[in-house]
C-alpha cells in the first residue's frame, strides 16, 4: 500500500482553501444541528448552494466534459466528510441519473439532468418492499401499460430521501409469469403524480426512511427507462456502485471501499473515548492507565484500521461489521455516562460512542444486509455455489 502523500500545486491549494471557504460558509453548526433533528441526511440550502456553484455538476461529469480532476475530485469529498456535510441524497441522485444519462428518452434526460446540476431536482431509490428483504428481484410492485401510459400499484419501504426528492427510480414488476430477473422494468417516476403517499419512518439511529405507496399512479411512458421487461439492465449499474462492486482507479484517489463516509462516525467515536479515557481525574488517575482499559482501546484502533483499509466489498463487510463490534466495547470503555446522546450535559464523549451503537445495525443492513454480502463474496469471488435456505429434509424413518 503506497502512503505517499499528495503534493498540492499552487492551483490545487487555491482549490482546496476555496472549498473550504464554501463548506466553512454554508455547513454552519446550524445545519448540522438540524440535520441531527430531522435525521435527513440533506439539507436544501447547502445543496442548493452547491448547485450554483457548479460542484455538483463537476462532481457528476468526467474531466473530458468539465468535471473535476482526479484529486480536485478527492480533495471535494474530503473536506465535504470532514465538515459533516448532510450528503446522502447527492449519491442516490448521482447514481440515478447515470442511469437517466443512459437509458432515459432524449426529453426526459433534457427535463432532469440540467435541473440535477443545479440542485433543484433530487431523486431516491424505489427498491425494497414491506416483506421483500434485500432480494429487489421478487419485486411485487406492478405497472401495467394502458394506452401511452402506465398504471403502477404497490409500495416501497426505506425510500430515504423521498420527502426532499423530485423522482425516485422506481422498480416495478410488469410480467408476473415470467422469471424473476426478466420481469422487471425500471421508472423515473415524478414524486409529485395523484396517488403517492410517502409516509416518514424513524430509524434507532434518528435517520429518517420513507415508506411510499402507489395506488393507481399514472406514468407517461416517456418516463420508461430501458424497455419494458429489461429493468434489470438499467437496474445493474446502480447496483453495482450501491454495493461498491466498481473498478479500483489505479491512481488511488478514491475511497478503496464504499461506506468510508459512514465509517467516519466509527473514528470519531474512538478519538472522542481515547481522549476521555486520557484525562486524569480530581485524584490524578487516568482510566488509559489501568491495563486492561488500554488493551480493549488499543484493540478497537487496530480493528478500526484494519477495516478502513479493507478493500472493495471485503471492506463493505468489514466495515460495518467492526461498527457492531467495536461500539459496545468503546461505550462500556467511557463509562456508564456514554449512554447520553450527542448534545447531552454530562455525556462522556458528547454521545459519540452512544450514536455509534445506534447506527451501526443500520451500517450493516444498506444496500443489502451483511449477509447479502458475504454470500455475494462467497459466490462471485470465492467461486462457491449458491445458499440453499430450504428446510433441511426429514429422515424417512
Amino acid at each position: 500500500m503506497d502512503f505517499t502523500r499528495v503534493a498540492l500545486d499552487d492551483e490545487d491549494q487555491a482549490f482546496l482553501a476555496e472549498v473550504r471557504a464554501f463548506l466553512a460558509e454554508h455547513v454552519t453548526d446550524e445545519v448540522r444541528r438540524r440535520d441531527r433533528e430531522t435525521g435527513d441526511n440533506f439539507d436544501e440550502g447547502v445543496h442548493l448552494a452547491a448547485g450554483a456553484a457548479g460542484y455538483l455538476e463537476k462532481e457528476w461529469k468526467p474531466l473530458a466534459d468539465g468535471g473535476f480532476t482526479r484529486l480536485r475530485r478527492r480533495i471535494w469529498e474530503l473536506e465535504k466528510r470532514r465538515v459533516h456535510t448532510p450528503w446522502v441524497t447527492w449519491g442516490t441522485t448521482a447514481m440515478v441519473a447515470r442511469a437517466v444519462a443512459a437509458f432515459g428518452k432524449p426529453e426526459l434526460v433534457e427535463e432532469v439532468l440540467p435541473k440535477v446540476f443545479s440542485g433543484e431536482v433530487r431523486m431516491c431509490l424505489g427498491y425494497t418492499e414491506p416483506e421483500g428483504g434485500s432480494d429487489i428481484a421478487t419485486c411485487k410492485t406492478r405497472a401495467v401499460r394502458d394506452g401511452d401510459q402506465w398504471i403502477v400499484n404497490g409500495s416501497k419501504m426505506f425510500t430515504t430521501g423521498a420527502h426532499n426528492c423530485q423522482y425516485v427510480f422506481l422498480i416495478t414488476n410488469t410480467d408476473p409469469s415470467a422469471r424473476k430477473h426478466k420481469s422487471l422494468t425500471m421508472f423515473l417516476v415524478p414524486l409529485d403524480l395523484p396517488g403517492i403517499e410517502i409516509q416518514g419512518i424513524r430509524t434507532v439511529d434518528g435517520d429518517r426512511t420513507n415508506i411510499v405507496y402507489y395506488s393507481d399512479v399514472r406514468v407517461d411512458d416517456k418516463y420508461l427507462l430501458g424497455e419494458p421487461n429489461g429493468g434489470w439492465t438499467v437496474l445493474r449499474g446502480p447496483l453495482d456502485a450501491e454495493h461498491g462492486a466498481v473498478a479500483v482507479a489505479p491512481d488511488g484517489l478514491q475511497d478503496i471501499a464504499i461506506m468510508q463516509h459512514q465509517t467516519g462516525f466509527m473514528s470519531a467515536a474512538l478519538d472522542a473515548v481515547a481522549a476521555k479515557v486520557a484525562q486524569a481525574s480530581s485524584d490524578g488517575r487516568r482510566l488509559i492507565d489501568d491495563g486492561s482499559v488500554a488493551y480493549r482501546l488499543g484493540r478497537s484502533a487496530a480493528r478500526l484500521e484494519a477495516a478502513l483499509s479493507t478493500p472493495s466489498i471485503f471492506g463493505r463487510v468489514a466495515q460495518a461489521q467492526t461498527m457492531r463490534d467495536i461500539g459496545p466495547d468503546l461505550m462500556d470503555i467511557a463509562g456508564p455516562a456514554s449512554v447520553l446522546p450527542i448534545g447531552t450535559e454530562g455525556a462522556a464523549d458528547n454521545g459519540a460512542s452512544e450514536y455509534l451503537y445506534r447506527f451501526a445495525p443500520l451500517a450493516g443492513i444498506y444496500g443489502g444486509t451483511l449477509e447479502v454480502f458475504r454470500n455475494m463474496i462467497a459466490q462471485h469471488v470465492l467461486g462457491l455455489g449458491k445458499p440453499n435456505y430450504s428446510p433441511p429434509a426429514r429422515k424417512v424413518s
